[in-house]
């Protein structure tokens, strides 16, 4: 939609503020930043028995050092969670005695991975990495410059995407903090955690006090993450006063979630999500209600819920998704009914809107809100549905809108209003911007706007050469932009100088706001905060433009 979107974007003259063609940075100093050689023609990879040994608060751990950046994998930063720690709140890890190898990713979430390969074109595009499976998966890893020079660095921690169900946190090439780390001076952290029933299922109704924080051990997991961080990242050369937060798609939901949590105030100083985001969480009385489903498939009682702790992860996690199955069935309606997502406990996470208290928690920090242009791309392996028209556009969005349910008959009005905002867009590419809308985006900055700290939101427009240009600007193409890994995740970019031009300024952007709470940098166009009035929004593209809300009336209609 390249053309389309060019000519939408100049009928909307008003708003747009200038556009940015160079960057700060030098192409020359990274031009393949995977590739990148520090070293000549010397050795890049060194581990060995003095070299990469970091101090815990639990232990030494031993990395290792690429291509002049230290990267410790899989450090524990809680303990098993199986057995008698399953549903509960996570637990401290042992200390140990001797140095501990960090060289190698920690275990995955459990979650079902039946068939995640099927899909061939998928696998191809994302080429997800996926290790070992246990409940033994609350590791993080690292990547920082130096871990000896008493510097303090900006801190990134990553939560990634899946839902909350599925993912961890090096699935995609493009996860990694190795570019952004070496570009930025900065230390950056991934984490797992639990996920799906095994993180978030609220036995609360059914279990009694010992079971009151169970529906939300998942979150508590992020927030363990958080106070390890605070208290070990200085040996690994960053500031614990200083940590950004950042998550795709159901890793922004839980950079929402974080920032509305009392126990994770202090623990990060900025936020950015990423193609998801919250404003609330699941009312109790619905996943209380699930946890009863829960334990009748069980064929249990009350007084017998701790057996569900002593059943294979698998088992459990099938038993549960059985249950919300007839949840749904029985108890019909939209949002996350029946489903296993953070809770409105009232303990942990509270209840009503996020953000609505000037005042409350997380008012002191800044964040920056992205999403795609086309988060659901429908047609990149159907080529068939490029040559949809209007009317069987409107009849598919009836039944049927991305990630939600269809607009019913709402579909032409609201078709029309986006084909009218998006001037000479062909009918597939309409479809995915309706799909693809930014009503959530603008309801949380709107939300967030209301606190001390500013929020800044981003549109991204950029679209691969890729799948005959059918890819678009689809779900999850951002991350490696502002990770500066475009010559990394290849099946999302192509490669390149075009892409790599983009993630120069993105990247750019992102590490001023991690430093400074402000994403302004030279290599953009100014970029204010937003407003509800004015509906601020930085689009990111070839060309980098500011607009005011340009697809507020076509959003707006939307039911």
């Amino acid at each position: 939609m390249k053309t389309n979107r060019r000519n939408f974007l100049q009928t909307m003259g008003a708003g747009a503020a200038g556009v940015g063609l160079t960057s700060g940075v030098s192409l020359a100093a990274y031009s393949k930043p995977e590739d990148q050689d520090v070293n000549g023609d010397e050795q890049i990879l060194f581990v060995g028995d003095d070299i990469a040994i970091a101090q815990t608060v639990y232990g030494k751990v031993q990395g290792l050092i690429l291509r002049g950046i230290y990267q410790f994998r899989g450090i524990p930063y809680g303990a098993d969670t199986s057995g008698k720690n399953r549903f509960m709140p996570p637990e401290k890890p042992e200390s140990w005695d001797d140095v501990r190898p960090a060289v190698w990713w920690g275990n995955t979430a459990p979650q079902i991975m039946d068939n995640r390969y099927g899909n061939v074109w998928a696998s191809f595009a994302d080429h997800w990495n996926y290790d070992d499976v246990s409940e033994d998966c609350l590791k993080l890893n690292v990547w920082t410059p130096s871990i000896d020079d008493k510097k303090k660095r900006p801190v990134m921690v990553w939560l990634h995407g899946g839902g909350y169900t599925n993912g961890n946190g090096i699935e995609q090439e493009g996860y990694k903090g190795e570019n952004l780390s070496r570009k930025g001076d900065i230390v950056f952290v991934s984490i797992n955690h639990r996920l799906g029933p095994i993180g978030f299922s609220d036995l609360s109704g059914v279990g009694g006090k010992k079971y009151q924080h169970s529906g939300n051990v998942g979150a508590l997991d992020m927030v363990a993450a958080l106070e390890w961080v605070k208290e070990n990242i200085a040996n690994f050369g960053g500031d614990p006063a200083n940590v950004t937060i950042m998550g795709q798609s159901g890793g922004g939901a839980k950079v929402c979630t974080l920032a509305a949590m009392p126990k994770a105030s202090g623990l990060f100083h900025k936020a950015v999500p990423l193609s998801g985001s919250s404003t609330s969480a699941t009312d109790q009385e619905t996943s209380q209600k699930l946890g009863e489903y829960i334990l009748e498939e069980a064929g249990l009682k009350p007084g017998e819920i701790d057996q569900l702790q002593e059943m294979p992860w698998k088992d459990y996690l099938l038993l549960a998704n059985k249950a919300s199955a007839r949840y749904r069935e029985e108890n019909p309606g939209g949002g996350r009914r029946g489903g296993f997502a953070p809770v409105a406990d009232g303990i942990n996470i509270p209840k009503g809107t996020y953000f609505s208290d000037p005042d409350g928690v997380s008012s002191n920090v800044p964040m920056l809100i992205c999403s795609t242009f086309h988060e659901w791309g429908m047609s990149r392996t159907d080529p068939e549905l490029e040559k949809i028209t209007a009317g069987k556009a409107k009849e598919v969005l009836r039944e049927r809108a991305g990630f939600r349910g269809g607009l019913g008959d709402k579909a032409p009005e609201v078709y029309d209003a986006y084909a009218k905002a998006f001037p000479g867009a062909k009918p597939i590419e309409i479809m995915c911007l309706v799909a693809s809308n930014r009503k959530g985006v603008v309801q949380t900055a709107t939300a967030k706007s209301v606190q001390k700290a500013p929020v800044y939101v981003a549109w991204f427009g950029w679209e691969p050469p890729l799948f005959n240009n059918r890819m678009r600007a689809f779900h999850c193409l951002d991350i490696c932009f502002w990770f500066y890994n475009t010559d990394l995740m290849l099946t999302h970019t192509g490669g390149g100088k075009r892409p790599r031009m983009l993630s120069e300024k993105m990247s750019d952007a992102l590490l001023q706001f991690m430093k400074t709470g402000d994403p302004n940098v030279k290599s953009l166009p100014q970029w204010p905060a937003f407003t509800a009035a004015k509906g601020e929004v930085m689009v990111l593209d070839d060309q980098c433009e500011l607009h005011n809300d340009p697809d507020r009336e076509a959003r707006e209609m939307l039911p």
